[in-house]
């Protein structure tokens, strides 16, 4: 490891001028390529405390034993050699955007004497215009064979195609009118030429104008009584629509434009993009990406995306517009590089309303749906799992793999309504029966320490507990005493008694001074054979108890991949129970003003109508209706709800969640009670 003072540039070497920059080993590989609009404010920051920086940028910085920099006369020049530089040097430091599957490409070979039409996959090359890419090559195959119909181009293999010049006769496409034959000689090279243009301006969204021009031709062979030519016109018309057809309409203006949107968590990124052409969507293509840099933002990774994934086209290629999540920093600079690729204007746009802002949400739940697919596919390997408890055990110094992960979490909204929640993995998938749901009862306001201290303390007691009756039990309560695993299972359910196994590891959500409180916790008891850790979500550190320095996990490994999804389970089951204790809680403030509505009555009302609006949509006969009811309880229920909706609406602002900027409304369905035993109970 190296110390990034034994190669900081002497002060007053680096220019302040616009440049690229390499970081290289002690091999001389490039490590990380990045450019800056003021090389000395950038790379000065490299070199601060390795404290202060991300743990990812640490691990590159003292990976590296030299940088070096180059200064350009502008930031569209920095953009140019950047991306020559990492295409040359594929520096592991970079996000290097993958495709999570090799999409087909629908290729016009413009560049031979007679071109062809062709489904193909993998690199662009030069002379070839591309459509798509799309989902599913059959889906192409299909539309070509329709437009063939009206456009017979050839789409024969060069093989095939000097074959059939040699002998003097089309192959069958030929003959069944889906192909000119061009090796024959029954359309010269120009009129061929025409049957291409004609084809490639219709996959470029002009066809409006070619569709009238077939109507208008149609019509005038009606007129003239070519009935035959205008029956095949009509026929090519309605080949046509049907082409048309399997790509609807999204954006009424006709337009140009690419559709990028990002879903991204600590480690990995993915990016989802659809080509839309004449309105209608004639593409999309999905790119996974590792974070390597830890300090890249949402603008920053768009940035890095546009540069990697129009660097290679020309001309049409590129399209007037580009929507995107979150306007980059240097978008100035990349629409006047793309304007000089495409020749025109470009422009990049982050959409706010409309079509496009619609179009947008949807782009972004592909992209969610990518990142989710590529996670779970992750976690559902048995290798992949193995090797996730294998690197935990490892890292973390444990005597065997933790084959059972318990997780704690804290939720509560400024000191009200505190409550944790306790999820349980096994074998490196979740265990929902396994779940369980804390109110906390002896924390006053915000404490999250003392909260996950009190968790812990429930939860080993009962394991204590436990353990405490397996060993008051003889040979006279049907217990074997040869077999300890007996011990643990309910012998009149068979199932397994609550909270009778010890976990091989616990996490909790936090750095420090959580780990500190929940192992002091777990001491007391003693229970200090079980090892703790917490897994602090700023930085995605590991902390132990007494250890003064994080365990850094490597970006790409499978136990911090496993780490995130235990604590992030934690988190949203946490949150999903304080929401559902706050929705309760609203319509039971309402209630408790009902002169003699006792607990059972109350409980009637919430079950009915589960939250604040339906309660006060309800008439009085609706409420006098249920059991225990009478008319004189019914009208007071439905008075204290209006006065308190009347109260509400006469200037007090509405409640906010600070975590989410949620609006909490009174339309929050109150929580259903859950039977005692099943998942996810709630531990008071």
């Amino acid at each position: 490891m190296a110390d990034p003072s034994s190669y900081r540039p002497a002060p007053g070497s680096i220019p302040d001028s616009p440049g690229v920059y390499r970081f290289s080993d002690s091999a001389g590989r490039v490590i990380y390529v990045g450019k800056a609009k003021n090389l000395r404010a950038r790379l000065s920051s490299y070199f601060q405390d390795l404290v202060n920086l991300h743990p990812r940028t640490q691990a590159m910085v003292t990976t590296a034993s030299k940088v070096e920099w180059t200064v350009v006369g502008s930031e569209v020049e920095s953009l140019q050699l950047e991306y020559s530089w990492i295409k040359e040097y594929d520096p592991r430091f970079n996000v290097k955007y993958r495709d999570d599957k090799s999409y087909p490409w629908l290729a016009i070979t413009l560049n031979e004497e007679y071109p062809r039409v062709m489904v193909g996959r993998g690199q662009k090359k030069k002379g070839v215009r591309y459509f798509g890419p799309y989902s599913h090559a059959w889906a192409i195959r299909e539309t070509v064979d329709l437009l063939l119909r009206v456009f017979p181009m050839r789409s024969c293999s060069k093989g095939v195609f000097n074959r059939h010049r040699q002998i003097g006769r089309p192959c069958l496409l030929g003959y069944i009118g889906k192909c000119a034959a061009p090796c024959t000689g029954q359309v010269t090279q120009e009129e061929h030429r025409q049957i291409v243009d004609d084809f490639v301006a219709f996959l470029s969204g002009q066809t409006a104008t070619y569709v009238r021009r077939l109507e208008k031709e149609m019509k005038a062979a009606a007129a003239e009584l070519e009935y035959e030519r205008a029956a095949k016109i009509r026929d090519d018309l309605a080949a046509l629509e049907k082409a048309l057809a399997k790509n609807a309409v999204v954006l009424g203006d006709g337009t140009d434009t690419d559709v990028i949107a990002l879903s991204e968590d600590p480690l990995e990124v993915a990016v989802q993009i659809f080509y839309v052409r004449g309105g209608r969507i004639r593409g999309e293509r999905g790119w996974i990406a590792d974070k390597a840099d830890g300090t890249a933002t949402t603008a920053d990774l768009v940035s890095q995306f546009i540069q990697q994934t129009y660097a290679g086209d020309s001309g049409d290629a590129i399209p007037r517009e580009i929507l995107v999540p979150t306007m980059p920093e240097d978008a100035d600079a990349l629409t006047e590089w793309l304007e000089g690729i495409r020749g025109s204007r470009v422009a990049i746009r982050v959409p706010q309303r409309g079509d496009k802002k619609a179009l947008m949400e949807t782009v972004e739940r592909n992209a969610l749906q990518t990142l989710t697919m590529h996670k779970t596919k992750r976690a559902s390997d048995l290798t992949t799992r193995n090797q996730a408890l294998e690197e935990i055990q490892a890292a973390l110094d444990l005597p065997e793999a933790p084959l059972r992960l318990e997780c704690y979490d804290v939720s509560n909204l400024q000191g009200t309504e505190v409550v944790a929640s306790m999820v349980v993995f096994e074998d490196g998938l979740p265990r929902k029966s396994e779940y369980r749901r804390f109110v906390i009862k002896g924390v006053e306001g915000q404490n999250d320490v003392a909260s996950i201290a009190e968790v812990l303390t429930r939860r080993f007691k009962r394991l204590l507990d436990e353990r405490a009756a397996i060993q008051a039990s003889g040979p006279g309560d049907g217990l074997d005493e040869d077999d300890p695993a007996a011990a643990l299972v309910d012998p009149e359910t068979g199932r397994a008694k609550k909270f009778s196994y010890a976990p091989g590891l616990v996490v909790v959500d936090g750095g420090p001074p959580q780990v500190a409180a929940a192992r002091q916790a777990m001491d007391e008891l003693g229970l200090g054979d079980i090892p703790v850790c917490g897994l602090a979500k700023r930085l995605e550190e590991v902390w132990l108890p007494d250890e003064e320095d994080p365990v850094i996990f490597s970006r790409t490994s499978e136990g911090l991949y496993l780490l995130q999804r235990l604590r992030d389970e934690a988190h949203r089951f946490a949150i999903t129970h304080h929401r559902n204790r706050r929705s309760k809680s609203m319509v039971e403030s309402v209630l408790d003003e009902v002169p003699g509505l006792g607990e059972v009555r109350r409980k009637t009302l919430l079950r009915h109508f589960g939250s604040l609006r339906k309660l006060r949509a309800a008439t009085i006969d609706e409420v006098e209706a249920l059991p225990g009811f009478g008319r004189r309880t019914a009208e007071s229920v439905v008075l204290a709800v209006n006065v308190a909706a009347t109260k509400a609406e006469s200037g007090r602002a509405p409640s906010v969640n600070t975590a989410t900027g949620e609006i909490l409304g009174d339309d929050v369905p109150a929580p259903a009670e859950t039977p005692d035993g099943d998942p996810g109970r709630t531990e008071n």
